[in-house]
Order: structure tokens, then sequence, then C-alpha cells
């Protein structure tokens, strides 16, 4: 059991890395170094930088539903958080088509969210002001959880590095980790690309969808699978802009599709909650194949193009809710890299057999709303004080019973001559 004297290195400075550093910090921790494999951090290509992120506790599973307002408590404090967070309201679609989205709004009530619900297009067109043309279906049901909006995700992770540096980190930029250093089958430190060497009594592995990549010779089994998440933007004037500055995040569970309202800088970013794509890599050889994340950094602007048929795919759920904006082109595409588990339960835990060794990774897409909170549960880890139940749930080794057929049953292989050109971004 490390105390808090001990060295402690974390690699990956996103969501779950720096929120790990910042508790453990806050916990008296003295020794924390945390590097990185991008020289800028936020990394530009990581999934916790973007315009922004979903905050909300719409969750079929009561703790991820307790957590997540143990989040937004947090971070509505502006002392701490400055403006990251808005508070634009969550509307979620589908109530009355699926189990979890009834059992979400069941946990939101039960747990005091303020929410108005709706069964019909009329009841859902009045949360919206008469100037914005929308076009929800007679069949439309949800609810608004106002207890909810979306976080800056770049200044958010910005905001924790700092607040790391001030409590003391050492930080190491531009630091790729090459392989793990062992002693007597425990991990005693790491070895950077770049030489470098770092010994520590625990190395935090937080990753994210480069986990598998650089670290082939683990076995992970069926988790931790790297998979490019389609994000389409829209450039508005100021002007336009200001109509749909006070709608709320859109959120459908039927579809996957969600959207957020213009950002500062006038975009409204959408995407889809879906299985995602795979890019293979034959480079590695390992157990089982390697999905190897395809970004800015390693492709240049190609790494941003998404395949054609998920940009279709966008515009149709665009026009099925703002026809106006859904005429107007796209300004840009991204594909967002995750490490997807099949439950979409997080790894949060030591590696079989390896006391030296954690893993705080498999945000599979929901885990940067909960940035001022998760590094908590990682530090309860460390620490031993981890209840027995959640060591369970995000057991390295744990068996995944129940697979979300969303994403793991979905994922498709990336092929490039599917990507998407410049004259695929205006409107057909």
């Amino acid at each position: 059991m490390v105390d808090k004297n001990s060295d402690i290195l974390i690699l990956g400075a996103g969501c779950f890395g720096s929120s790990t550093a910042y508790h453990l910090l806050k916990r008296g921790f003295t020794s924390i170094t945390i590097a990185d494999r991008s020289e800028v951090l936020p990394a530009l290509d990581a999934a916790s930088t973007d315009y922004n992120r979903i905050v909300r506790s719409s969750y079929s599973d009561p703790f991820y539903s307790r957590l997540a307002r143990e989040a937004i408590a947090a971070w509505r404090d502006t002392s701490e958080w400055d403006n990251v967070y808005h508070e634009s309201g969550v509307l979620v679609l589908g109530t009355g088509d699926s189990s979890y989205i009834d059992q979400a709004y069941a946990n939101d009530v039960s747990m005091g969210a303020r929410t108005t619900s709706f069964r019909d297009a009329p009841s859902l067109r009045a949360i919206f002001t008469q100037d914005i043309a929308i076009a929800y279906s007679e069949t439309s049901s949800g609810y608004l959880n106002y207890d909810g909006g979306w976080a800056d995700a770049a200044k958010g992770t910005s905001l924790m590095i700092s607040k790391i540096a001030a409590l003391g980190a050492r930080i190491l930029p531009g630091k790729t980790a090459k392989k793990l250093l062992k002693e007597s089958e425990k991990t005693i430190g790491a070895e950077f690309t770049d030489g470098t060497v770092v010994r520590a009594d625990l190395v935090i592995v937080a990753t994210g969808s480069w986990t598998t990549s650089i670290f082939p010779e683990l076995d992970f089994g069926e988790k931790c699978l790297a998979t490019g998440q389609s994000v389409a933007m829209i450039k508005l004037t100021p002007a336009e802009a200001d109509e749909y500055r006070n709608c709320p995040v859109v959120l459908d569970f039927k579809s996957g599709f969600y959207m957020f309202p213009p950002n500062e800088d006038n975009i409204i970013k959408m995407a889809m909650h879906v299985g995602g794509y795979t890019n293979f890599d034959a480079i590695y050889q390992s157990r089982r194949p390697v999905s190897v994340p395809r970004t800015i950094t390693s492709h240049g602007t190609d790494g941003l193009k998404i395949p054609k048929p998920m940009l279709k795919t966008l515009r149709e759920h665009l026009r099925a809710i703002y026809p106006e904006l859904a005429e107007m082109p796209f300004s840009g595409t991204r594909l967002c890299w995750y490490s997807d588990t099949p439950d979409e339960d997080w790894v949060i835990g030591h590696y079989p057999g390896d006391d030296g060794l954690m893993f705080a990774t498999g945000g599979s897409g929901h885990a940067y709303k909960f940035l001022p909170v998760i590094g908590s549960l990682v530090a309860d880890a460390v620490t031993g004080q981890l209840d027995p139940s959640l060591k369970e749930k995000f057991a390295f080794d744990r068996e995944c019973k129940n697979h979300d057929l969303s994403r793991s049953l979905l994922v498709l292989p990336l092929r490039e001559s599917e990507l998407c050109t410049a004259d695929d971004l205006l409107p057909r």
C-alpha cells in the first residue's frame, strides 16, 4: 500500500489523469508526477480537449446519477471553475420508448432534479422561443432537466492542469510512454520514447484511447477499445447564434443524436452516441488486433475527417430538430477518440497481480462531466478506500455482463475511401 510520501507517476493529463492528480494532492500526497505525450497541454487531439461536453445526471444507473449531481454541484462553484459550466438544461428525448430513459427520469426525479416532462410536440415546443423553427414530431416525448447543461471541455481541462501545477505536481509534457519498467513482476516506473525513465512506487495509466496501442503486451481482453466518434460543427454569425443561445442541450436517446447550443465562438456542435469507428493498425503484434486513434496529430487535417455516411446521418437528425440549421454548411468535422468498455463502466483499479500498476481509463464517452470529482474515486482506489461494490464494478478483470448494445455491436471499420471532403460539408 502506498502512503502520502510515495512517488506516484500518472500517465496522461486528460480528464482521468488530471483529476486523479488533483484529488491525491488535495489529500496530502507529496510526490505526484504527471506525464503526457503532447507538448501542449491539454493535448489538442484528446477527447477531453473539445468545444464542449454534456453535463447530465440522466443515467439509468443510480450511481452515475448521484455522482453526476455531485459534479454539477462542484461545477456551479465559479470561484473554482470560472465560467466553464453552462447550465442550459438538458432536453432528454425518448421517454416511454426505452427502459434506460424511463429509469433515468425516475432517478432524476427521486434525487431532486428540477424537471419538466412532456408527451407531445406542442408541450415540447413551449420550451423554445417562438422565433426558432423546430421540427419535432407529434410523437415526441421526453423531459427537460434544468440541472444540467454543458462544459467548455478544453477550458475545464486546462484549468484542472493549472490547479495541479499550483498544488505542486511535477508536470512533464511531450513524454510518450514506451514501456513499463518491471522488477520481480511489479511495475516500478515507465520509460518514454525519448529515453527518459521515471521510477515510481505506483504508476497510474490514464492514457485514454491510446492505452491499448501504448501497452499492447497487456491483456485488455475486450476492454479499452479505441473508437472514433463522429462530430460536426456549424459556425453561425453572432446574430444567428443569439437566436439559439438559450436553447438546451438536446440528447435523443432513441437515435443517439445530441447537440449543443452555440458556444462563445458561435459554434454549434453535434454528434452521435453510437458504436463509432475502429482503426486497426497492422504494426501491432499482440494477442488481438489493436485499434489506434487517427487524429490531427497523426494524420494532419485528414485526421479530422469523418465518414460520409455519418455526416449525412448527422444532417438528417439535425433537420428533424432545427430545420433551418440543417440548410447551413458544416464548418468542420472531427473524429473524437474514446476508450470504450463493453458495459460503459470505467476501468479504475490495479492490474491483476501487479501492486505497482493501476488504470484509470475506459471513459466510454461519458467521463468528462465528472472532471471535478472522478479523481476522488481513483484516489479511493489508491488508498484502499474504494467501496467494495465500486471496486468490483470498475475492476480491470471484471466480466462485462451487461453490454451496451448501442456501442459494442455497432462498431464499424474506418475506411479512408469513405472519409468526407469539403464538398460533403455543404447541405444536400
